[in-house]
């Protein structure tokens, strides 16, 4: 059986990891791999995670299993975070899963599971992961115009033009903010008009929230979101906690469903939980356990959203720095997207060739789309990383 299989094709990103880990210059600087770093290339644990841990080791007396559902304090911190204070915060229901990836996976067989003729319209380009899920769920895939690749911010008249073709037998997959790979964001006012063809047309809504806080703010960056649930009978979210908590590793998010009533929510929830029992059966609990810990705690609560805004600021400055750079070296604005991007990853609108010469002549390492983690980058290598990309892009 075994020798039927050919070999897979790598991950891009996940070989381009390898790749630098494998370089032995000194100077090299790992952009691609979307984690937050701080000025020391480190990825921290926050302290609100570390006060939560060790809150958990002396109070918890168990490692049974939490059910298929996970952890319904955690589910609903996370409905709280997200949903309080909107119309659909009664008429929804969370399952916990691994990672906003298993979130993606569950909602995605529901879909297929409710109406196989569904298409899911995706942002062009969207998040690597979005097309496999929800093919490997058996759905189709369209995309729509999003990123104005001469502008590099959304192109809102293409976008709004596309998805006015969209129809009731349709899902939009929008980012909720700090959109990956490009960093472009949707405004409120593109907000309320999704929000509108959505009620005229029927399609469903679907929105991946991954980066909340690392935008405009915790509260500021489900705004557009809110809108939507305020507005709109249906809509499915999938959330996660690995950039804003810094639990990469605990595998940690929400699959979120808003139904017309509580009763169709729970009945959707019931479903998630027979196709997680045929995928993965239970979640992980342990970090559920700290973002629990963590929301239900005031102190722990403040404390998590000062260490977020903080984190917030401090990418922002490196885009503001980084932009700066660039308009000393060139004399233009034309790198001035950069600053208005918002969250982790700009894409920079290179050249494949001009990407594998970051790489080979400056060992800077980026996605082949050109994307780069700002959170990645470290204040000392702000003026190397603007010299390299004024080499590739002016000389050459």
């Amino acid at each position: 059986m075994l020798d039927l299989l050919s070999p897979a094709q790598q991950d891009p990103i996940l070989s381009l990891s390898l790749a630098y880990r494998d370089d032995p210059r000194e100077h090299k600087m790992d952009l691609g791999i979307g984690v937050y770093r701080d000025s020391q290339g480190q990825t921290p644990i926050m302290h609100a995670v570390k006060a939560a841990q060790q809150s958990l080791a002396q109070s918890q007396q168990t490692k049974a299993y939490v059910g298929l559902a996970g952890n319904e304090n955690f589910n609903q911190a996370m409905v709280d975070l997200l949903l309080k204070g909107t119309d659909a915060y009664h008429r929804c229901a969370a399952v916990q899963t691994p990672g906003a990836s298993g979130a993606l996976r569950m909602l995605a067989d529901l879909m297929n599971l409710a109406k196989p003729v569904t298409t899911v319209w995706l942002t062009d380009p969207s998040y690597v992961n979005h097309k496999p899920v929800m093919e490997a769920a058996g759905l189709t895939v369209k995309f729509y115009p999003y990123f104005n690749r001469d502008t590099k911010m959304v192109d809102t008249d293409a976008m709004l033009n596309a998805l006015s073709q969209a129809g009731a037998d349709d899902v939009v997959l929008l980012h909720g903010c700090c959109h990956n790979p490009t960093g472009a964001d949707i405004s409120l006012k593109e907000w309320e008009a999704i929000t509108a063809l959505a009620n005229r047309n029927g399609f469903t809504p679907f929105v991946d929230i991954a980066y909340q806080g690392f935008g405009d703010g915790v509260e500021e960056d489900a705004r557009g979101l809110r809108i939507l649930a305020d507005n709109v009978e249906e809509m499915l979210i999938a959330t996660s906690c690995s950039k804003s908590f810094g639990l990469y590793r605990e595998r940690t998010g929400a699959a979120i469903v808003v139904g017309k009533s509580a009763q169709e929510a729970q009945n959707a929830k019931g479903r998630i939980l027979q196709l997680a029992r045929s995928t993965y059966t239970m979640p992980p609990d342990h970090g559920a356990a700290i973002v629990e810990t963590i929301l239900t705690d005031d102190a722990l609560t403040k404390q998590w959203r000062d260490e977020i805004e903080a984190m917030n600021t401090r990418i922002n400055t490196l885009r503001e720095g980084l932009t700066a750079a660039l308009r000393d070296r060139t004399g233009d604005g034309y790198f001035d997207f950069i600053q208005h991007h918002r969250g982790m990853f700009s894409v920079l609108g290179l050249t494949v060739d001009q990407v594998n010469q970051l790489r080979d002549r400056h060992g800077v390492y980026a996605v082949g789309d050109s994307r780069i983690n700002i959170a990645g980058l470290a204040e000392r290598h702000i003026d190397r990383l603007a010299d390299a990309l004024v080499d590739v892009t002016r000389n050459g």
